[in-house]
């Protein structure tokens, strides 16, 4: 905790799974076991006394929903967590729709004690930033879609270079060298 935060980074998510990581995603397709309520936020306790500054963020992240455990467990979560001084929840959903995740952000709202509400649509991608921060959401993090769409286009190119065997037919694809070396900082 320590190192991290002297490295300049502000603030982590920490999910509330044990044993060995899968995406989230595969959900209940993968073994995925979540840790017990205590144990967990016995972590996140140890984290805020670990903290340098007061400005670090502990944001736990919540599996309840993503392991079919349910909405009063991951309401149940939410509050232990945040009286173990989390300083964010994160409320993960797989489903395609996201009326799970605003059932959760609705009966959170009435909570006593809030902290800030993260969520990934990675799966419910219909829903809009608006209608998330309506519904109480603080962070929208998009995970993984710029990643998700550089493959494809890369794919694109890499056969349109084996069929041509020259770059010509790329070249509209591809953004100058010079903008590029223009994102890098010169150190100055």
């Amino acid at each position: 905790m320590k190192t991290l935060e002297r490295l300049g980074v502000s603030a982590i998510i920490v999910e509330d799974k044990i044993g060995l990581k899968k995406n989230s995603l595969f959900g209940t397709d993968v073994d995925q076991k979540q840790d017990s309520i205590d144990h967990f936020s016995n972590k996140i306790i140890q984290g805020k006394r670990a903290q340098v500054t007061d400005e670090f963020m502990i944001i736990a992240r919540i599996e309840s929903l993503i392991l079919k455990q349910g909405l009063t467990d991951a309401l149940k979560r939410a509050k232990a967590y945040i009286d173990a001084g989390a300083d964010g929840i994160m409320i993960h959903s797989k489903d395609e729709k996201p009326d799970e995740i605003l059932s959760f952000c609705k009966k959170y709202n009435n909570f006593d004690k809030k902290v800030p509400l993260v969520v990934v649509p990675t799966t419910y991608d219909t829903v809009s930033e608006q209608d998330l921060m309506k519904a109480g959401v603080n962070i929208v993090i998009y995970a993984n879609h710029m990643l998700r769409s550089a493959y494809p286009a890369m794919k694109e190119t890499a056969e349109t270079i084996l069929r041509y065997e020259r770059l010509y037919e790329v070249r509209k694809n591809c953004m100058p060298i010079k903008e590029i070396l223009r994102l890098i900082p010169d150190g100055t």
